[in-house]
Parts: C-alpha cells; structure tokens; sequence
C-alpha cells in the first residue's frame, strides 16, 4: 500500500514533538518524519558544545584569576598557592615573584588541562548519546587504550606525575641552588616534565622530572657556612683557635656579611689530625644562600691573621732517592 506524501506521520500524535511543529509548519511528511534526525539532534548537539566551551572558558577564567599574582596585597602569592606550604619565603623579591608565578602558572595549567579533559569528554560523550550510539563498547575500548597508551609511554607518565607532586610540594622552584644527583647549579625554570637549571661553570642542565631520585636544596631555611684551616704539625692550636674565633666575631659583625648573619660563629675546634697538618673547623649559621660568600670572606680574613700571627702552613717536600753510585 502506497503512503500518500500529504498523510500526516505517526510521530505526530506525540504531543509538543519536533515532529508535529514540521508538519504543521510545512505540512511535509518526509520532513515531519526526519524532524528529529534534522533539527532536534543537530541543535542538541550544538547546545552541547555551546554549553561544554563555555563552561570550559568560565573554569579556564577562574583558574587564571587564582593563579595572577595580587596587585597592592600584603600577601603577594596568587590565591591558588595560599593554602600550599611555601620554603623559600626569604628569598629577594624578584625571584620570589617569578618563582611564585612560575609555580602558579604551572599548577594552572594542569589544573585548565584535567577541567579540559573532563569537560570535553562528558560533552562528547553527551553527542554520541544524542546520536543513539552505544557508549559501553566506546568506554571500554577506551580503558583497553588507556592502559597500553600508560604502558607505552609511562616515563612521560612519571615526569608529570613528579613534577606535580614537586610543584604541590614546593620542593624547589626559581633562583633556589639544588643538587639533583648528576647536575647541581641553579634552577632557572621549573616545569612538569623538565627542570632547567645552570651549574657554576654555566652550562644549562635540562633534567626530566622522573629521573630525580633526591634533591639537595641549599637555599631553604638556613645554611651553615663553614671554613676549615688546616695548619702546620705542631702549631699552637688554643692561639689558632683563639684568634679564628676573634678573626670571625669581627668579620660576622661587619657589613655587608652581618645581613646574612643569623647566629655568632661557633669555633668547632680540631676537626682532623693527619701526616699533612691540623684542621681546625668554624661554622656561621646564615641566611639561605649565602654561605659560600660568607665562608669566602671569612677563609680570606682568617688566613691573612694567621699568616700574620705566625702560624705556618703545611709544607709539601719532594722525597728524591738518593744515588748510590758505589751501590751495584
């Protein structure tokens, strides 16, 4: 039996449905019946992605206000980082802001990259829905890839994975000098894969987060400064001893070194006796930082009042064999 074209569809019985406004609007059976896949799903579709963008650019906006640095606050750290424990809050203002921002900017960025992920995601999702596809084969051949792709490439997993907790944890970050086991040198960039960072001699060290196994950090809290004297065998070590801590008390007193003093200087005393002479040790406790200024000046005064007070230094001798030419 042939369907007459001004027949009105079946789905127009269906109370308030896309399909009943076609037909009254066109009187069109073919467009009545496709209604649904012709306007209803496409505009869905449309809403949805409408709606998961701006919720994307609303979530993105308000990451990006969390981790701006305030203008005119006391507390010049982003809102993102308050509630986190900070290590280095002594540091000079301009490495602190760039620290700060760079450990802002780059939580930010993790945190834009997942609220990106699981947006996009639920809206796609939401589509092949509309669509009328079945999502469970979808899901679970997506965690059969998921596991292969984590297998495939799980030291990028690792790197990022380190580098968070490092960031969240505030372990280093920018202007800090740090050993990390096969580079030392200070870190001029912080990243979630990489760290950067450049060694005395100034060569820039790029270092994956997943391979850093310890970190030495020497601009936390406080450092020691400490000066070893080694001096000839036999010398007078209560005078030596005397005059470093006299020589110290002096130095530590003097500007610029008593701005990065935090303690008087402790005479240690006799730290080594060897064939090669005596070691006598002081420790200065100093701000983070400045302990190999500190321990420079204080090696240089140091040696100069023992050298004037008498005090020798060991004395290297070249042993030669005597030839015996009478000896066969």
């Amino acid at each position: 039996m042939q369907l007459d074209p001004n027949d009105p569809p079946e789905c127009v019985a269906d109370a308030g449905s896309w399909c009943q406004q076609v037909w009254h609007l066109t009187g069109n059976r073919w467009l009545a019946g496709s209604a649904e896949w012709l306007v209803a799903k496409p505009l869905a579709i449309v809403l949805t992605i409408l709606v998961a963008l701006l919720v994307r650019w609303l979530v993105h906006r308000l990451i990006d206000r969390l981790t701006k640095l305030p203008s005119g606050s006391g507390d010049k750290r982003p809102t993102l980082l308050r509630p986190l424990k900070e290590k280095a809050p002594n540091l000079l203002n301009s490495t602190l802001m760039e620290r700060r921002r760079q450990r802002a900017k780059t939580i930010g960025s993790v945190l834009k990259s997942v609220a990106s992920f699981l947006i996009m995601s639920i809206a796609v999702m939401q589509i092949l829905s509309v669509l009328g596809v079945n999502l469970a084969p979808i899901l679970a051949s997506a965690g059969i890839a998921g596991v292969a792709l984590g297998f495939g490439a799980q030291n990028l997993v690792k790197d990022f994975l380190s580098g968070i907790f490092m960031m969240a944890e505030d372990q280093y970050g920018v202007g800090d000098v740090v050993d990390l086991g096969d580079a030392t040198g200070t870190v001029e960039a912080v990243g979630l894969r990489i760290t950067t960072l450049r060694d005395i001699n100034g060569t820039v060290w790029y270092v994956r987060n997943g391979e850093i196994l310890r970190v030495g950090n020497s601009s936390q809290g406080h450092a020691n400064a400490v000066v070893d004297m080694l001096l000839a065998p036999g010398s007078d070590i209560e005078r030596a001893t005397r005059l470093m801590q006299s020589v110290a008390t002096e130095v530590t007193s003097e500007e610029p070194i008593s701005a990065d003093v935090l303690e008087p200087p402790e005479m240690l005393g006799v730290n080594s006796i060897t064939a090669e002479g005596i070691t006598l040790r002081l420790s200065v406790k100093v701000k983070a930082g400045s302990q190999w200024s500190v321990q420079r000046t204080l090696r240089a005064r140091i040696a100069t009042a023992l050298t004037e007070a008498g005090f020798e230094t060991p004395s290297w001798r070249l042993l030669v064999p005597r030839n015996n030419d009478n000896q066969k």
